[in-house]
């Protein structure tokens, strides 16, 4: 089990690496190898850890959102309430391209979730989908579709616009973050830019995406922890998730703001990814 250095170090990572995108999990799989840590990536108690800390992410991301959700929540009422989305309901229509959106990845890693833990928790492998997540990146700004004039519309009104057939494609997207090396922020990004979406509003549009299957996934595996008994692992995993709160902060801070600005692109995350991934593997296989 880690220690508790090792869960603060592993915690403000994932904090950070969630967020941006570059995958949290990745960088998860790689740094215990390059560190040369006594640490079992398969153990249950290890998988807890990483899902203590993206669940802290996702109530980040919950409560820096707060006002939005608020609204959307009462949207997706509303329309349940008139049987209709109503056009002149736009956080109606962003409720539900985000239940459709998040579909997809739901199903699929509910399926696959052994599989994936498994075959593809491996650092080798994951450096190697590193290096095709910023391929993807790259992929993503070349492809873009140009977004259509924002006028005078907030953001969450701009994303609502996206048609149900996007939404869908963006959804899709996001099953490449059950691949460790592929960035779950990276993959909504790529597949809102394609979708027509600015990039200020892909990003939004992503944290947005994130919270649900994120928090989700973490009440599923949360009380496995908790039922251990393993007092050491609840605590570090405890120390980890603040860590992963606090830095997650700082990254939706960031990412938000920087994302604002029109030539601030994908590209320098691609560029570390591309460099990083190949640097990673040959680290883990000399």
């Amino acid at each position: 089990m880690l220690s508790y250095l090792q869960g603060i170090i592993l915690g403000a990572l994932q904090g950070v690496s969630e967020l941006f995108p570059i995958s949290s999990l990745g960088h998860s799989v790689i740094l215990p190898q390059i560190l040369g840590w006594n640490t079992n990536q398969t153990d249950p108690l290890f998988l807890m850890f990483l899902v203590a800390t993206h669940f802290a992410t996702a109530l980040v991301l919950f409560v820096f959102f707060w006002k939005d959700w608020v609204k959307i929540i009462s949207g997706i009422f509303r329309s349940l309430r008139d049987r209709e989305i109503k056009a002149s309901d736009p956080y109606a229509k962003l409720g539900w391209l985000l239940v459709i959106a998040t579909i997809p990845a739901g199903i699929v890693g509910l399926a696959l979730r052994d599989v994936i833990r498994k075959y593809l928790l491996s650092a080798s492998f994951a450096a190697l989908f590193l290096t095709l997540n910023g391929v993807l990146l790259f992929a993503a700004e070349f492809l873009r579709r140009k977004a259509p004039p924002s006028g005078e519309a907030e953001s969450d009104v701009r994303i609502s616009r996206m048609s149900w057939g996007r939404g869908i494609k963006v959804g899709l997207m996001q099953i490449l973050a059950l691949i460790p090396g592929f960035s779950r922020t990276g993959s909504t990004i790529a597949g809102s830019l394609t979708a027509g979406l600015s990039h200020e509003d892909a990003v939004r549009f992503s944290f947005l995406l994130s919270t649900p299957i994120i928090g989700a996934a973490a009440l599923v595996e949360l009380p496995a922890l908790v039922s251990s008994g393993n007092v050491v692992a609840m605590g570090v995993s405890l120390v980890g998730a603040l860590f992963a709160a606090l830095f997650s902060y700082l990254s939706v801070r960031f990412l938000t703001a920087y994302f604002k600005f029109e030539n601030h692109k994908l590209t320098p995350f691609a560029i570390y990814c591309v460099l990083a991934g190949p640097v990673f593997l040959i680290f883990l296989l000399r």
